[in-house]
């Protein structure tokens, strides 16, 4: 229904009111008597053959919502509902901020992709923290992640306080953090993944995460657009600054063998056109540190069959952003239900 009636739809209309309009619309259902208990028994696929336990936490199974579409943390209960094993919040930055002048959302129908110069638009990481306090432990505890940024104004040598300001107001409402350097959308943010400034932000984010009663693990996101000796790079400050892991991979500046009219517009390119590149991505780091940390794969999954070559390439886990944007969720059920197949 979802791809023959709702999309066909939705994609009449901008594509950055329709995000809103979708999610008030989900917000809308969910309060409906039942709702959720049905989303939950129409889309989740509960089988303990589906959990992970990977950098120390217990996944419900590898399927989950990249960051950029819940950015402020409104919807993530909801979210849930729809299958996910777990949810990614953010951008989010210490201050409130607009974002890039719209419009800056675009569709690539014939690719099957997105491109986006959003800048992380959103309220305010501690304004996303005060509907973080509402999701509970223990039983009905959402499982989330933390995707932090630097605001727009702040130069890159003053970058790592603002980091260190996201990761202080998150860390009792997290689970896991991510430290993006990646986006293509933030002037000069790029810049970061540069060995050295960027062994100096993990590191530091690290010594205030030894600080803390718990540790929590701290990923890295990065860009499709790295060279090979970039990777290396990577796979070094992995090691060097002991970090949890990597999520392979944002976004990329990349317009190669493209179709759609709306190729030329500037900014990050996700969905279809992504896949080759982000799997690349994965088994490089996988085979180049001999499977030494975690990789969470992200980029062009549309399908069971891209899920799983993701995981074949050595992800740990997955998610969905794009491809839960064209396929609607039951791309999160058919996954799982996939794995499961495989599984037996």
């Amino acid at each position: 229904m979802y791809k023959s009636v709702i999309r066909p739809l939705l994609f009449r209309f901008d594509p950055e009111k329709v995000h809103h309009f979708t999610f008030d619309s989900i917000r809308f259902i969910n309060k409906i008597p039942g709702a959720s208990s049905f989303l939950r028994a129409k889309y989740g696929v509960n089988d303990p053959r589906l959990e992970r336990e990977v950098f120390g936490l217990k996944f419900k199974n590898p399927v989950g919502l990249a960051a950029g579409l819940d950015k402020d943390a409104v919807l993530y209960k909801e979210l849930s509902n729809c299958g996910f094993g777990f949810i990614e919040i953010g951008t989010l930055t210490p201050k409130p901020q607009d974002g890039n002048p719209k419009k800056r959302l675009f569709r690539l129908r014939e690719d099957n992709a997105l491109v986006n110069r959003m800048g992380f638009n959103n309220g305010g990481v501690q304004d996303a923290v005060k509907r973080l306090k509402s999701n509970p432990k223990g039983n009905g505890h959402v499982l989330i992640g933390g995707n932090i940024g630097k605001n727009k104004v702040t130069p890159n040598e003053d970058a790592v306080q603002d980091y260190e300001i996201c990761f202080d107001a998150l860390y009792d409402y997290v689970d896991y953090f991510v430290v993006n350097v990646s986006s293509p959308n933030t002037p000069n943010l790029r810049e970061l993944q540069d060995k050295e400034p960027l062994t100096r932000l993990l590191q530091t984010l690290q010594n205030k995460n030894a600080a803390k009663p718990k540790q929590k693990p701290i990923l890295l996101k990065i860009a499709p657009d790295l060279t090979d000796e970039q990777l290396l790079d990577i796979i070094d400050i992995v090691k060097t600054t002991k970090i949890a892991g990597v999520i392979a991979t944002n976004t990329t500046i990349s317009r190669e063998g493209l179709q759609s009219e709306n190729k030329k517009e500037m900014g990050g390119l996700s969905g279809k056109p992504l896949a080759k590149r982000s799997t690349e991505v994965i088994r490089f780091l996988s085979e180049k540190s001999n499977k030494a940390f975690p990789i969470i794969g992200v980029g062009g999954i549309h399908t069971p069959e891209d899920a799983i070559e993701k995981l074949e390439a050595g992800a740990s886990l997955i998610q969905l952003y794009t491809g839960f944007v064209y396929e609607g969720p039951a791309l999160v059920k058919a996954i799982n239900k996939k794995l499961l197949v495989m599984n037996k």
